[in-house]
């Protein structure tokens, strides 16, 4: 009698500067993984756009070769999870599936004048209130906005009931579904600056403040839902489609954060933090956002998110834009070539500053040069201004919560990302923000969460206690430097940010 078939889960992880596709375990265990780089689109100073057909043909041809890798290893997919790049915004044709326009990306800054017009207007304590984000161009609705009044024709097709709006999530599922499923999950609805989450539904009031016809928003559903079915022709096969999250939610799941208190920071593209918060909404005092950490079987968990618009970037602009490296991994030996930074700090605010400054126009700077200054010097302080501004946010938090409950689960924070392979960054950010820093395992947490969030539908994992199992510990940082230093450092940290504050 032929054996059954082992269980696996896919994963599509579409990120701001790549796609992915994993193929895991029901233990976590990578077993096929395929990438693709994306192309930035920077038409003008301040703007970031991607190519939508290309990454639907990357996330295509990518699934299609870790299918055929399953199909190989006599592997049965049980389902399919999404994980996306959030607020990057696409409308699309309802009939021809066809974008009008690029995709605006979550680091544009284009539409940083009109939130300011709505800042002064007054608008943005009621959009706290009910969004728990605060008005800046990093969310959907100016984007949206933005495509409907500059792009010819685009507002009279939408109000028509032509044309449908979508984060990538949206977009890869409609294509994927053959057009069936015009859906979106409720983190990534959280992030649009028009939806509710404390009444868990579209807000009428926001949709009208940012004049956006309502026809073109999908439905919302939870993080463990039917999201349909695949086209068969697509990927050889239908699979059901059990679980979607951004990005950062993905990896607040898959780094098993379910308790109030834990944290998690991903450190990609940019960097963001994460805070349980647990089943209460409450609004930052310390401008974090409040946002939706995940809901599953009818549990929302709320979280505190601290948002760094700019990590790996500033890492990848010294190679690519400057030349001083030959590849990112390069950093680290570079960094530790030299005892210290020489007082030189790098504000790396490309696209304006996040948490706790949230100036979108403010831009970078490379601050303290001198005559024996060199570039170790400014790669160095690349890599430590991970850790200052990781501390940024962890002193918000610290803020917000009370003695109690900023408790021993705070005093460890779990990190992935591409960053976290970078030794010297992990010891520093351990010794800047003074808490242990832990790394995981499954070091694809964003796709991990997602498969999870899948496997979870799909009756692969029972309940969340059957994912916090599967979460080890592969490497720990103990903070070991010495308090004057740290405080020493920040405040050089501080000096330097208020120069670029606008």
């Amino acid at each position: 009698m032929a054996s059954k078939p082992r269980v696996a889960l896919l994963a599509i992880d579409q990120g701001t500067t790549s796609t992915r596709v994993v193929l895991f375990s029901d233990s976590g265990e990578l077993l096929s993984v395929r990438q693709k780089e994306l192309t930035l689109l920077c038409p003008q100073k301040g703007w970031v756009e991607q190519d939508p057909e290309a990454i639907w043909n990357d996330t295509l041809q990518i699934s299609r070769e870790v299918i055929r890798d399953a199909q190989r290893a006599d592997l049965k997919i049980a389902a399919v999870g999404i994980a996306n790049q959030r607020e990057t915004t696409l409308i699309w044709d309802r009939k021809t599936g066809r974008p009008v326009y690029n995709a605006i990306v979550w680091q544009d800054r284009r539409t940083a004048e009109d939130c300011e017009k709505l800042k002064n207007a007054g608008h943005e304590q009621r959009i706290v209130e009910k969004t728990g984000l605060r008005i800046d161009p990093y969310f959907s609705a100016t984007k949206i906005a933005w495509i409907l009044d500059h792009v010819p024709g685009v507002r009279s097709r939408a109000e028509k009931g032509d044309l449908a709006f979508g984060t990538i999530d949206t977009f890869l599922l409609w294509r994927l579904t053959g057009g069936k499923m015009h859906a979106t999950d409720i983190t990534n609805a959280s992030r649009t600056m028009l939806y509710d989450i404390i009444r868990q539904q579209w807000d009428d009031d926001l949709i009208g403040l940012f004049n956006i016809p309502a026809a073109v928003l999908p439905d919302v559903k939870a993080n463990v839902a039917n999201f349909g079915q695949t086209v068969p022709d697509l990927l050889g096969a239908s699979y059901a489609v059990g679980g979607m999250a951004g990005d950062q939610h993905a990896a607040l799941i898959g780094q098993a954060c379910f308790e109030s208190g834990m944290i998690k920071a991903t450190y990609g593209t940019g960097c963001f933090a994460l805070m349980n918060i647990g089943t209460d909404f409450t609004t930052s005092k310390s401008k974090l956002v409040t946002t939706v950490g995940y809901r599953i079987n009818g549990d929302m968990h709320y979280a505190v998110e601290g948002s760094i618009f700019n990590a790996g970037t500033a890492v990848q602009w010294l190679r690519d834009n400057l030349g001083l490296l030959v590849d990112a991994q390069q950093s680290e030996t570079v960094a530790l070539s030299v005892p210290d930074s020489n007082e030189v700090y790098f504000v790396p605010a490309f696209t304006g500053l996040g948490t706790p400054y949230w100036q979108p126009l403010a831009r970078a700077a490379i601050t303290g040069l001198s005559r024996e200054s060199h570039s170790a010097h400014i790669i160095r302080a690349a890599l430590e201004a991970q850790a200052y501004q990781s501390r940024d946010l962890m002193e918000a938090m610290a803020a917000d919560c009370s003695n109690e409950s900023w408790s021993s689960k705070n005093s460890v924070l779990r990190i992935d990302g591409g960053m976290v392979g970078n030794a010297f960054m992990c010891q520093f950010l351990a010794d800047m923000i003074d808490r242990v820093v832990e790394i995981p395992v499954i070091q694809e947490s964003t796709a991990w969460g997602a498969a999870a969030l899948a496997g979870l539908q799909s009756n692969v994992f029972m309940d969340l206690t059957d994912i916090s199992s599967n979460w080890s510990c592969l490497r720990r940082y103990q903070p070991a430097m010495e308090s004057a230093k740290r405080h020493a450092l920040y405040a050089g940290w501080k000096a330097a940010v208020k120069r670029v504050l606008i």
